[in-house]
């Protein structure tokens, strides 16, 4: 562990500002993005900036298997009760957390033209995402794929949601959608389609195809992270329909 105090003391290569600016931050360690808020280190042992960005991980992540879930919700004091974080430090944390939700929640516009899944994905984020619960939704499409509106159709337990076609295709009609996706979250992160998954987007694609109302999608999301059945099985090929 480094316990130089400042990232300036650190070697060029190791600042994580550097390695943002020169690698993007997509490629920084959680503990690292922190650094670049934080600035300077201290707090228990003379940690550097990074060392106390990892220090802050571990104290709120404690009790939880995701200390990224603690760190969305994390507050003021609980932040300054950390050796090392004053209200200065947790005032610059906390708004650039909420400055991400705004951005990543912040939904298309009615009647954006929806013609790619991360479209899709960020109109039913703020519905599902991060959400603790599975949660079953549509997003509702005219002819030309532009959004006309989404909609939450079941809310299961942590590990399962019920959602029927029955149920589904009747929030369709009743929107005069002529085409549609679907999307569903899992609150543990991982987006590989279960064996219940494939069933039902078959289940949806025959109903789909009897109605005349096509089946664009159907998306899985969780933790920042989503997934496109259509780009990532063969189902529609197996049901060829129009678009």
């Amino acid at each position: 562990m480094t316990y130089c105090l400042k990232v300036a003391d650190m070697p060029a290569s190791e600042r994580p500002r550097e390695r943002l600016v020169a690698s993007g931050a997509k490629n920084l360690a959680t503990a690292e993005l922190l650094a670049i808020l934080l600035s300077t280190g201290q707090g228990a042992g003379k940690l550097s900036a990074v060392g106390l960005g990892q220090y802050i991980l571990q104290h709120i992540g404690k009790h939880q298997h995701d200390p990224l879930s603690a760190l969305r919700e994390v507050s003021v004091p609980e932040l300054t009760d950390i050796s090392g974080v004053g209200e200065a430090k947790a005032a610059t944390i906390l708004a650039a957390i909420e400055l991400g939700k705004r951005v990543f929640q912040s939904r298309p516009l009615e009647h954006t033209i929806v013609d790619d899944p991360s479209i899709a994905a960020a109109a039913l984020s703020q519905d599902l995402m991060w959400q603790p619960q599975e949660r079953f939704a549509v997003l509702m499409l005219d002819v030309k794929h532009r959004l006309l509106g989404t909609q939450v159709i079941t809310i299961g337990t942590a590990t399962e949601t019920l959602a029927h076609p029955r149920d589904i295709f009747r929030a369709v009609l009743k929107h005069g959608a002529t085409r549609v996706i679907v999307a569903h979250n899992h609150p543990s992160g991982n987006v590989e389609p279960s064996n219940e998954d494939i069933n039902l987007t078959r289940q949806l694609l025959a109903g789909a195809e009897f109605l005349g109302i096509p089946l664009l999608d159907h998306l899985i999301l969780g933790n920042g992270d989503f997934l496109s059945l259509r780009q990532t099985t063969s189902l529609w090929s197996e049901c060829p329909q129009e678009d």
